[in-house]
C-alpha cells in the first residue's frame, strides 16, 4: 500500500507550484464515528514528510468518541502511555480547499501501509477486506450514493431551522421532489459538486430529495473500493465547509426531522473476476442469491455499523424506503438490499440500510464481507419482497442490543478483526450511555 516517496515529493511539489498561495495542508484521517482528527501542517513541513520524514499522531485519536472524548476501552486510553503511532500520506489526496477564509490545502493520512497498522483505524479495516477478496479473485466495483439536509445556518435554541429559499426568502418547508428545488438552490449545490470534483471526485446525479431542503448525490462507480470510500469520507467534509460559507448547514444526521424521510448511505457493489466477468451474474445468477443471504444473515450483527448512534435507530422503519426488517428484493426500495434491474455484465446489490453519517469504510467492509461469507455459505436466500412482502429477519432497534448482537459474531470476528469488533463494540457502547447522562426537558414535564 505504500507509495514511492519520489511520487509523493512530486505531488507536493507539484501542488505547491500550482498552488503558491497555500501555507497549510490540513492532514487528515477519519475516526470511529465518521469524524475527521489530523494536523494542520505548513506545507514545506508536509515536503519533508512526502520525502521521507516520519509522520506520527496518537494511536488513540482513532478510538474518540462522537463528542471527542476518549473512552476506557481495554487497556486503550488510559492504561498505555497514549502512543504515536505511524501515519503515512494516502497518494493523490493533495488538494486545494476552497471553502476557508484562507487559501488550505488537504490529505488524507492513513496508518495501513505502514510497519504497524491501527488494527481498529476504519480505513485499515477496509483495506484488510479489501486485500482478502483480492487474493480470492474477487474485485468489487463500488459507487456510493449520500442523501443530506440543507439548514439554515442558525439554529434557533438548539434545533436546526429550515433552509431559506433564495428566491423567495421563505422556508423550503414543503416535502417534494421536484426538480425546481435544485434550481432554487444551485448556487450552493453547483458550489459542492464542483469542489467535490476538484478534490477528485466523480459526482454525478443530483436529486431533490423528499424532505424539505434534502438532496442526494451520488457518485461513479469505481474499481477501487478504498478510494470509493474516501470519496464519500471527502464529499461530506466539503459539503458541509461548502454549505457554510453560503449561509446553509449541510447535515448527514440521520434523521433530523420525525416526520420527514430520514438521510441514507446506499452503496452498489457489484463483484468481477480478474478477467472482468460479473461474478453475480454466473449461473443463471445463483452466486447473486448466495450473495444476498449472506448479507441478510450477518446483517442484524453489524447494526452498530449501519446506525451508528442513538438518531440513526430513528430513522428504521420511518416513513419510506426505510427498512423494518432485513430483506431483499428485485427493484424494490422498501428493501435493505435491493437488485437493480440491469444487464448480466452491471448486475449489482444496492445496500440501503446504513444512514447517511455512519461511516463509509467500515459499512463498505461490513457489505464485503457479508458477500463474501454468502459466496463461500453457498445458501439460499429468504423469499424476496417481490414474492412475499412479510419477508425479512427481525434486527436490533437499539443500541445496546446491537452492540451485544455484533460483539461475539464469529463471522464478523474473524473476517473483520476480533481486536476491531471489541473496540468497536466498547466505543459504541460508551457513546450510547455518555448520551444517556442527560435529562431531557420532557422527563420534568412528565415526571417532575
Amino acid at each position: 500500500m505504500k507509495s514511492h516517496p519520489a511520487s509523493l515529493l512530486a505531488e507536493v511539489r507539484s501542488f505547491r507550484q500550482n498552488h503558491p498561495d497555500v501555507r497549510y495542508v490540513d492532514l487528515i484521517a477519519l475516526d470511529i464515528p465518521g469524524h475527521f482528527y489530523g494536523k494542520r501542517y505548513p506545507v514545506e513541513m508536509l515536503e519533508k514528510v512526502a520525502a521521507g520524514s516520519p509522520l506520527k499522531l496518537p494511536q488513540n485519536a482513532v478510538l474518540l468518541g462522537v463528542q471527542g472524548g476518549l473512552f476506557k476501552i481495554g487497556d486503550y486510553c488510559f492504561n498505555d502511555g497514549d502512543p504515536d503511532a505511524n501515519r503515512r500520506l494516502v497518494p493523490g489526496t493533495l488538494k486545494p480547499v476552497s471553502w476557508e477564509s484562507q487559501p488550505l490545502g488537504q490529505m488524507l493520512i492513513t496508518s495501513d501501509g505502514t510497519e504497524a497498522p491501527i488494527e481498529f483505524e476504519p480505513r485499515e479495516v477496509l483495506v484488510k477486506v479489501l486485500e482478502r477478496l483480492h487474493h480470492k479473485g474477487i474485485h468489487p466495483v463500488v459507487a456510493f450514493e449520500l442523501e443530506f439536509y440543507l439548514f439554515d445556518k442558525k439554529l434557533e435554541g438548539g434545533l436546526p431551522q429550515f433552509a431559506r429559499d433564495p428566491l423567495s426568502d421563505d422556508a423550503d418547508d414543503q416535502p417534494n421532489l421536484h426538480i425546481e428545488r435544485l434550481s432554487r438552490f444551485s448556487e450552493v449545490l453547483d458550489d459542492m459538486a464542483q469542489t467535490a470534483k476538484d478534490q477528485g471526485i466523480d459526482i454525478t446525479v443530483i436529486t431533490a430529495e423528499i424532505g424539505p431542503g434534502q438532496f442526494e448525490i451520488n457518485f461513479g462507480h469505481l474499481d477501487d473500493g478504498l478510494r470509493a470510500a474516501d470519496w464519500a469520507a471527502l464529499f461530506c467534509r466539503s459539503t458541509r465547509g461548502v454549505a457554510l460559507k453560503h449561509g446553509y448547514r449541510a447535515s448527514f444526521m440521520a434523521k433530523p426531522y420525525l416526520q420527514y424521510p430520514g438521510s441514507g448511505m446506499h452503496v452498489h457493489v457489484s463483484l468481477y473476476d480478474g478477467a472482468g466477468n460479473n461474478l453475480l451474474a454466473a449461473h443463471q445468477q445463483q452466486p447473486l442469491r448466495h450473495a444476498v443471504a449472506g448479507c441478510l444473515e450477518l446483517l442484524p450483527h453489524c447494526m452498530p455499523i449501519f446506525s451508528p448512534n442513538h438518531n440513526a435507530f430513528r430513522r428504521l422503519g420511518s416513513t419510506v424506503n426505510a427498512a423494518t426488517r432485513a430483506s431483499w428484493g428485485f427493484e424494490d426500495r422498501d428493501a435493505c438490499v435491493r437488485i437493480p434491474e440491469s444487464d448480466p455484465r452491471n448486475l449489482r446489490i444496492e445496500h440501503r440500510l446504513a444512514s447517511a453519517d455512519a461511516n463509509p469504510y467500515l459499512v463498505l467492509a461490513a457489505i464485503l464481507v457479508g458477500l463474501e461469507h454468502g459466496l463461500e455459505a453457498k445458501r439460499e436466500p429468504i423469499a424476496p419482497l417481490n414474492e412475499d412482502r412479510t419477508s425479512g429477519t427481525d434486527f436490533p432497534v437499539e443500541m445496546l442490543d446491537a452492540v451485544r448482537a455484533m460483539q461475539h459474531q464469529p463471522v464478523l470476528r474473524d473476517k473483520l478483526g476480533a481486536e476491531f469488533i471489541d473496540v468497536y463494540c466498547e466505543n459504541k457502547r460508551q457513546d450510547h450511555l455518555a448520551f444517556q447522562q442527560e435529562i431531557h426537558a420532557r422527563e420534568y414535564r412528565w415526571f417532575l
